[in-house]
């Protein structure tokens, strides 16, 4: 018998179930105690560590955030140990084509001019294909990795080293309207949350003075799905994305005429009085304390959306940096003043910032975005220098700030483009079955490149992924499950991912 347990003695019988223990015979020594506590505490450590990879089969029973209601915008706690601690979302509007940017194809260089293989008859969009076409720009050898990437966005290319490049996304709709939903929202249809809300909701911000989720429209307008790519859908109103950029501050935020800032100050101090005390006549009514901390955050708002906003304290060398001082391209300067925005929330800590080059305009057919229909070669050559430099830019700076280290960045489309122009036209139709996105910052390798289309670039044929998994990977490098994430509504447990979506661990660092 093993020294140390109990004994039973065969000759004693005391009753059912009884037996003895010895004195000179304890359960449990000094030396096991140690030793069984030190195997206890590694199987803890390595469940967590399975837990947080995603490597063991835990438990799938939603896991809501604890929210305070008079504090609804508090950081709060992650599933597990997060890589990142807030996003930045580059939105490119109007579906920017993978094959004039960043996914290089020999094959159609080669094959410039003659029908895609397989492909007679086929009707996309907007009508009948015409013949393989290549890109107008070149593409070049970017960074030590050598990443082939175009004229196009040579100075991103530049920053290939950084950019983990995902080629094999794939879409639900070849519609604008649904497809910037399906990529902001993961359904097609309206009245979803944005990822930026999940996110929100869940975790909260670190910046109490200012929104929890910022939403930059380009300076031409809003996307063609307009509010929607950053709204909460059926989560509380809250964790809705407050909208702005660089030349159109907040609406209603300045202090009226006539209203001094001491006379403005003390009404708001009145006010928050008359409102503490409503809160105690009635406790408990969390709708009450949440709009009371929704209006206490307006009130702020009013002295830290200005100073947020306010470019005049960046150096000449910044605006020059970004291009915020280019007299030449107007649009371009208005752009970068957006990236310097961008960069400046994150750096306060705002938890979600989604950033929109391109915007939708009725019958500007193509040229306020990157709908590259008709004339890709005209219409991009004016889209390319406004993308550029400004976003290289931001990239550079949040790395040199040590920003890039707890943020990540994202930069995505809401579908890619056809490897022929169309029948009768010099532009690319639209094409969900595949597409290119790619991550910057925490938690991702690179360089590196996950996924491939097929040699035309139509089609994701390797590493096939759907905008679920991206979704999924994005709440994961924030320490969250994507299918624990859920919200409750109208009897059934919603989630950013619906029921789909894999983390891509691939491209986890």
């Amino acid at each position: 018998m093993a020294r140390g347990c109990a004994q039973v003695n065969p000759t004693e019988n005391k009753g059912p179930g009884s037996y003895m223990i010895p004195f000179s015979s304890p359960m449990l020594d000094r030396r096991r105690f140690l030793g069984q506590t030190s195997q206890g505490l590694s199987g803890i450590a390595l469940a967590n560590l399975l837990y947080g990879d995603g490597l063991l089969a835990a438990d799938k029973t939603p896991l809501r955030p604890q929210i305070d209601p008079a504090r609804p915008f508090a950081s709060r706690a992650s599933h597990f140990a997060p890589k990142a601690k807030n996003v930045l979302m580059i939105f490119c509007a109007g579906a920017c084509s993978q094959l004039d940017t960043f996914d290089y194809k020999p094959e159609l260089v080669k094959r410039h001019g003659e029908p895609m293989p397989g492909a007679d008859g086929l009707v996309t969009f907007q009508g009948k294909q015409g013949n393989l076409t290549k890109s107008p720009w070149e593409f070049k050898p970017r960074g030590q990795c050598g990443k082939m990437v175009s004229d196009l966005v040579p100075m991103l290319g530049d920053l290939a080293d950084d950019m983990c490049f995902i080629h094999s996304l794939t879409g639900k709709t070849n519609t604008h309207g649904p497809g910037e939903n399906f990529m902001s929202t993961g359904f097609t249809l309206e009245g979803f949350p944005s990822v930026g809300a999940w996110v929100t909701w869940a975790l909260g911000t670190e910046n109490q003075e200012l929104p929890s989720y910022v939403a930059i429209p380009d300076p031409r307008g809003t996307p063609q799905s307009s509010v929607n790519n950053w709204g909460s859908g059926f989560l509380p109103a809250a964790y809705q994305g407050t909208d702005f950029n660089a030349a159109q501050p907040l609406r209603n935020l300045e202090r009226p005429t006539g209203v001094s800032e001491k006379t403005d100050k003390a009404t708001r101090d009145f006010l928050q009085q008359l409102n503490r005390k409503h809160m105690k006549d009635f406790p408990g009514d969390s709708e009450l304390a949440a709009r009371i901390s929704s209006y206490e955050l307006a009130a702020r708002m009013q002295l830290s959306v200005p100073a947020v906003t306010d470019l005049n304290t960046e150096t000449a060398d910044t605006l020059r940096m970004y291009g915020a001082d280019d007299a030449s391209n107007e649009l371009k300067a208005k752009y970068a003043r957006n990236c310097i925005l961008a960069r400046r929330l994150i750096e306060k800590g705002v938890r979600f910032v989604q950033l929109f080059n391109g915007a939708y305009q009725t019958g500007g057919e193509g040229v306020s975005n990157w709908d590259g229909h008709k004339q890709l070669h005209e219409q991009y050559g004016k889209h390319g220098p406004v993308f550029d430099q400004p976003t290289a830019a931001l990239l550079r700076d949040l790395k040199q700030r040590g920003l890039l280290k707890e943020t990540l960045v994202v930069w995505c489309t809401e579908f890619g483009r056809m490897p022929t122009f169309q029948a009768g036209a010099s532009g690319r139709d639209h094409n969900p079955a595949g597409f290119t996105a790619w991550m910057a910052g925490a938690g991702v390798k690179a360089p590196f490149t996950y996924g491939a289309t097929d040699e035309f670039g139509y089609k994701a044929v390797e590493g096939i992924a759907t905008v679920y998994d991206f979704h999924a990977t994005i709440l994961h490098l924030l320490g969250m499950d994507h299918e624990r994430l859920t919200y409750y509504h109208n009897g059934i447990e919603r989630r950013l991912t619906d029921v789909h979506g894999h983390v891509l661990r691939d491209v986890l660092a």
